[in-house]
């Protein structure tokens, strides 16, 4: 649902907007209209401030710090200290790594004597250093040249070359041997445990650091805020405007009374452009996430989240089609809750998972394995969905049926939102496609069912048709010239109705998803059974294991991802488009600390 919004307009002395936004900062339920980015240099101090913190908050989580570190207590400003230990951590992580690499080049060289090699070229003798595949070295060179072979494994061969060297496969000659490099890294050894150690200190301190980023970000809305002030009467006077959730007036009227500016109130309008705020309770709330990916509704639309709170979760399920793999989608939903940053979403999850599992419950299947045939489930065979209905396959026409309850929910809601902004005269045309389409679906499935049998079936359906024919050809547009009606009716008529069949027809998506999951899921069974056999030998359990626990760990991971995005798309396209909906509202956004 959209929360009314009430205006506030405000009419300042230059210097007392600083004073008022503070105030309405502590109030925290005015949404100011105010800049959205950076205007200038004190703006993009701040905004470095916080992009500063939120550097140092996610290094500090991302640093690894061994069990069992004793924290070093570091005093002092934990901005400065934490960004120089996290250098520190880096540099010393990249040495350490060096050191290990040149290390292991070294140990094939031996630990030899630095000084006796310098005093060696002193003398006109030279030591070169090589390495060359076994294929190209050629062991005829030893007894030709003062040559010594130090190192040698299957594939190449490291040798020293005293004096002169023709020989291929230089490389170049090691600064130290390996003892003193040895002595060098454990040096930076201890430095970085005592970084480690310093750094483990410095995560306790994570709360602080999250404090002044907020503080820094409560700054930054306050200034974007009073930065929106128009300057008028050569700027002796500013005035701002402001909108507030009108269930809110009397605390906001009772705040501005308190603070004795002067201000206009009065129910905003669409052509004010108000924020909005989406008010749903708490099963719906979850699903405001999707909405808000698509757009937030004009302030005279309507709230989909409702809407899309139902059909999403049902759709998703039967995408999943599964109540194993729903059982699995639960178990996740409970360890996200104990992820940093992801804890906003685990009732989602588990809430998905729950209708999977129950809707996989519906299509009897558990695993891909199909229940219906457990002997446990007979005294409950009758909730479980047929395999075939009316000679089609049962899941082919479950998602047919809900689709077409979709789309007329959509053309319902158009109806109603159309009448309510235009008024019932200049809706007749939408009206009509409603009760011919609505109300033809409804006559069928009655009929169907044999609430009303043929004859009078036929004479409510020529009545429906005739009624909305006079709504969709004559009157569609009263502004309009009849016959002109007439023409884009028929226009409109060959455009609802491809468009409705195909609108129809991309349901279908519901059932083949399912479907190909159930099938990859069941070949993993298939392949494990095929491994384990009549499960005597107790080797071929533990590959068995692992292919049905791999297979279906990667088969819950596709399907999950392809039951996000079509439900998703279902939403966003058909019922969007049938719906009229038009996401042109911006989110409210108060201004509080």
């Amino acid at each position: 649902m959209i929360s009314s919004m009430t205006k506030y307009s405000f009419i300042l002395l230059n210097g007392q907007q600083e004073g008022l936004l503070e105030k309405l900062q502590e109030l925290g339920l005015m949404d100011i209209t105010r800049s959205v980015k950076p205007i200038d240099e004190h703006s993009y101090q701040l905004l470095s401030e916080i992009e500063l913190m939120d550097g140092l908050i996610q290094g500090l989580k991302n640093t690894s710090v061994p069990e069992g570190t004793v924290p070093e207590l570091i005093d002092g400003d934990i901005v400065r200290l934490s960004g120089g230990m996290l250098m520190r951590y880096a540099d010393d992580t990249n040495e350490i790594k060096s050191l290990q690499k040149e290390i292991a080049s070294l140990r094939l060289w031996g630990n030899f004597d630095t000084t006796l090699i310098q005093k060696l070229e002193e003398a006109g003798v030279p030591i070169h250093f090589h390495c060359l595949s076994n294929k190209q070295f050629n062991a005829d060179w030893e007894n030709e040249y003062a040559l010594s072979v130090i190192e040698k494994d299957k594939n190449h061969t490291w040798f020293a070359v005293a004096g002169e060297d023709p020989l291929p496969g230089e490389i170049a000659k090691p600064e130290c041997n390996v003892a003193e490099r040895e002595k060098e890294l454990e040096e930076k050894q201890k430095h970085y445990d005592r970084v480690l150690q310093r750094i483990a200190s410095a995560k306790e301190r994570i709360p602080e650091l999250k404090s002044r980023r907020a503080e820094a970000l409560a700054k930054l809305d306050l200034y974007l805020a009073g930065a929106s002030a128009v300057p008028a009467a050569e700027d002796s006077i500013v005035t701002m405007v402001g909108f507030a959730p009108s269930d809110k007036e009397q605390s906001v009227t009772e705040a501005l009374e308190e603070s004795g500016v002067f201000y206009l109130k009065e129910a905003a309008s669409v052509s004010d452009n108000p924020p909005i705020e989406l008010k749903n309770n708490k099963f719906v709330g979850m699903f405001e996430v999707l909405t808000d990916m698509y757009g937030r509704p004009a302030y005279n639309g309507f709230d989909p989240t409702p809407f899309i709170s139902i059909f999403f979760l049902l759709f998703f399920a039967l995408c999943m089609g599964d109540a194993g793999y729903g059982l699995v989608l639960i178990l996740a939903g409970l360890l996200l809750k104990k992820a940093d940053g992801f804890k906003s979403l685990a009732p989602l999850v588990i809430t998905l998972g729950a209708g999977t599992t129950l809707v996989g419950f519906f299509l009897h299947t558990f695993f891909s394995i199909d229940i219906s045939k457990w002997e446990i489930f007979q005294p409950v065979k009758f909730l479980f969905l047929p395999d075939q209905i009316a000679g089609f396959a049962g899941g082919m026409v479950l998602a047919i049926v809900v689709g077409i309850v979709h789309l007329c929910l959509a053309m319902v809601v158009k109806a109603i939102k159309q009448v309510r902004v235009k008024g019932f005269a200049n809706s007749l045309g939408t009206l009509g496609w409603t009760l011919l389409i609505v109300g033809g679906v409804i006559v069928g499935a009655l009929a169907l069912v044999g609430v009303l049998d043929a004859g009078l079936t036929k004479w409510i359906i020529i009545g429906i048709g005739i009624v909305s024919a006079i709504g969709i050809f004559p009157l569609n547009n009263l502004q309009r010239n009849k016959f002109a009606n007439v023409g884009l009716g028929l226009w409109d008529t060959y455009n609802t109705v491809t468009g409705l069949l195909g609108d129809v027809l991309s349901y279908l998506r519901l059932y083949a998803l399912g479907l190909a999951g159930g099938m990859l899921g069941m070949a993993f069974n298939d392949m494990g059974k095929m491994i384990l056999g009549d499960g005597s030998n107790f080797v071929t359990w533990i590959p068995f294991i692992l292919l049905v626990v791999v297979g279906h760990t990667l088969n819950i991971a596709m399907c999950a991802l392809g039951a996000f995005v079509h439900p998703l798309r279902l939403n966003f396209l058909e019922f969007f488009k049938n719906s009229g909906y038009e996401a042109e509202g911006r989110n409210y956004n108060p201004l509080k600390k």
